[in-house]
């Protein structure tokens, strides 16, 4: 099966996305999130994407079937965090442990070099060890760990941030 990296689009891909991320809600605690996501919510959230120049990175196979997403977004709504993000990587549920994780954060990356960011956060389920050990074979940081910050599935989950400083952009600038 071949793959190849695609820019995703809501036409063609919101369904798919919107499958993936209704499994992880139902199924993981990748999403600190408790109801699926309707087909309605899929348009603004695509719109946010577009309106933030924030990439939504796809694998497909050769069928055209979206096998996984990454994207990045804001990652706190004030002005001097401007130059840093927070990423999510998400996987079909039938095609996990293919190496695709790794394929979509390297293109993610670099998608965040190339746009001028500094930091790339992700924020990671600590129980989540095959997230943590993928980000940390990229030079991810452990930058903290909120403790008990989420409750999901009758127990009390913690939160840790890793962090990836780039040295871009070249003249960053204030306001």
């Amino acid at each position: 099966m071949t793959q190849q990296l695609i820019h995703c689009e809501y036409t063609k891909h919101a369904d798919a996305i919107l499958e993936i991320f209704n499994d992880a809600i139902a199924t993981s605690t990748a999403l600190y999130d408790y109801q699926p996501r309707t087909k309605e919510s899929m348009k603004p959230w695509f719109e946010a994407k577009q309106a933030g120049n924030f990439p939504v990175i796809g694998i497909e196979d050769d069928a055209g079937k979206l096998l996984g997403f990454a994207s990045y977004g804001t990652f706190r709504n004030w002005p001097a965090y401007k130059y840093s993000v927070e990423h999510s990587i998400y996987i079909h549920k039938d095609c996990r442990g293919m190496g695709l994780g790794k394929v979509l954060l390297k293109s993610i990356i670099q998608a965040a070099k190339d746009n001028g960011m500094h930091v790339m956060i992700g924020g990671i389920d600590c129980d989540n060890q095959g997230s943590i050990a993928l980000h940390e074979k990229f030079g991810f940081k452990h930058a903290g760990t909120l403790p008990q910050i989420g409750f999901k599935f009758g127990r009390w989950l913690d939160l840790a941030f890793y962090q990836l400083t780039f040295d871009t952009p070249t003249q960053p600038v204030d306001g």
